[in-house]
Parts: structure tokens; C-alpha cells; sequence
């Protein structure tokens, strides 16, 4: 007997369309349109064809944000991804210690991102902050308001601070799926505490690694508010990031051709980097 097909169905998903086209497709099209067209106001425009695109690429500007931008990404990559990892390990499995412990790892990310800003620019200033004054009192020069290297310390460990707990949870849970079964066959087998972690609690963790992974590369390419009430960029262009070099030339520039060119190469980017983690990290999955 023949399956009978029920297309009314998609009649339940065309608000869902519409509303990601009314969201999504609709703004992506007027960057677009504002990437290949130049404007001296009162509503008129010039197409421009890829002027904006070519004027990106050959900008020295651009690339410096993007360094910074890559050098920022990896690092935070490469500093929560094994902390998160080496908290959840550490972490309780049984017991009251659990919910105290879950707790506590929430709450860097209930707070707000301008709130976060703001809390480590306070912080870390040279003469009342705890963090500052701390280091300037241990004969260590710091001043992030000043000095590049003190800049970026102080952002990346804002970030650390901020997200490494999304890793922790995200990685407990996997930890938590394994059966105690594995456990107790590894016990009788005598494996060691890097036997275990390798051929057991990481291949589970495989999957909500590479969410991890995914989710902070995402919001590392797309971080504004936190370095912006920071640092604001600097000092000079030393934090300047993507997101803010971005910002700067849409509203305080008000170049809006270079800044659609750059936001829909600054999307294409991101969509590329994350496919290419997602492919690399899921290889030999399906076997």
C-alpha cells in the first residue's frame, strides 16, 4: 500500500519564512544593496558595481582589524576550550556540591555585556581598580588605558572570565551522558586517569566540543560591547576589532558603502570559518 502525502503541513511553516525572511533575508539584502551603491543623501544612490568591495580589500585598515580580529579569536579558542574542559573534569558528579557548582559557573553569563564592560573597566583601572592596583603594587607596569599589551590582557581575560563557564557546562553535560558502565570496564582494565580522559570522556565530549567551539568562535567574530566599554578600541587602534573598526565606519564615519562591503565579508567569513571547524572537527563521525 502507497504512502499518501500530506503537503497542508507546510502550511503550518510559512509563518516560520516569514518571519526569518522578514528578519534575516530582507537586512541582508539592504546591506547588499548599500555594498554596490554610493549615496550623498536626500535618498539618492549611485551604483557603484564592487568599488566598495575593492577599496576593503586594498585597505590597510582593514587588514589590521582582521589580524587583530584572528588574533583575538584563536586566543580565547585556545585558552577556554582546555579550561573549560579541565573545570568540568573537576567538577562533582553526585552530591548538594552539584547545583552549588552549576550555579556558579551561570552566572558570568546572566550578566549583561555592557554591565561586563563596565564591571572590568573598573577593575582593572591603574590606580583604584583590585586588578590594576594589584599589579602596579607587585612592581608589574600595567595600564590598559595607556599600553597595547596591558589592553589586550585585560580583554582577553575579561572574555576568559566572561564565556569559559558556557564551555564548562557545555562540556559537563557530555561528561554526564557517559554510562557508568564505561567507567567500571576501564576500572577493571587498570587505565590510567589519561587512558580514561582519552579514549573515553573526550570522544563522548566530541559533539558539545564542537557546539562549544562553534558558539564561541561565533560570538568571538561578532564581540562589540564588552571591548568596546572596555577599551573603546584602544588606546589608539591597539583592541580595535572587526566588529568595532565596523561600528566606527557605519555611525561615527558614516561611510555606509565600505561598511555594508565589510559586513557581508565579515558574514561570509564567519559562515566559512565555522563550516570549515564543523567539517574538520565531525571528520570520521559517521564511521
Amino acid at each position: 500500500m502507497g504512502k499518501t502525502w500530506n503537503n497542508r503541513a507546510w502550511l503550518m511553516v510559512l509563518p516560520v519564512m516569514a518571519l526569518v525572511a522578514f528578519n534575516a533575508i530582507i537586512p541582508l539584502m539592504t546591506v547588499v544593496n548599500y555594498s554596490v551603491q554610493d549615496t550623498f543623501g536626500n535618498n539618492i544612490f549611485f551604483f557603484e558595481g564592487v568599488k566598495w568591495y575593492e577599496a576593503l580589500l586594498a585597505s590597510e585598515r582593514f587588514h589590521a582589524a582582521l589580524v587583530r580580529q584572528f588574533a583575538f579569536t584563536f586566543t580565547i579558542l585556545l585558552i577556554e576550550i582546555p579550561l573549560g574542559v579541565a573545570i568540568a573534569l573537576a567538577m562533582p558528579r553526585r552530591g548538594a556540591w552539584v547545583s552549588v557548582c552549576l550555579v556558579l559557573m551561570a552566572l558570568p553569563l546572566l550578566i549583561p555585556w555592557n554591565v561586563v564592560g563596565a564591571m572590568w573597566n573598573i577593575f582593572a583601572l591603574p590606580d583604584i581598580g583590585l586588578l590594576g592596583y594589584g599589579l602596579n603594587a607587585l612592581g608589574i607596569d600595567y595600564n590598559f588605558t595607556q599600553q597595547p599589551v596591558s589592553a589586550w590582557f585585560t580583554v582577553i581575560l575579561m572574555d576568559v572570565w566572561h564565556w569559559t563557564s558556557l564551555v564548562v557546562l557545555l562540556a559537563y553535560a557530555g561528561l554526564s551522558s557517559i554510562p557508568d558502565a564505561y567507567y567500571q570496564a576501564a576500572k577493571i582494565d587498570s587505565a590510567s586517569r589519561w587512558a580514561v580522559f582519552r579514549h573515553i570522556q573526550l570522544p563522548k565530549m566530541k559533539r558539545v566540543l564542537t557546539i562549544a567551539v562553534l558558539l564561541r568562535f561565533m560570538d568571538s567574530f561578532m564581540i562589540y560591547t564588552e571591548p568596546f566599554v572596555l577599551t573603546g578600541g584602544g588606546p589608539g587602534n591597539a583592541t580595535t576589532l572587526l566588529s568595532i573598526d565596523l561600528v566606527k565606519a557605519a555611525l561615527g564615519e558614516f561611510n555606509l558603502g565600505i561598511a555594508a562591503a565589510m559586513s557581508i565579508i565579515y558574514f561570509l567569513m564567519t559562515l566559512l570559518f565555522c563550516w570549515v571547524f564543523y567539517t574538520l572537527m565531525m571528520r570520521g563521525e559517521e564511521q
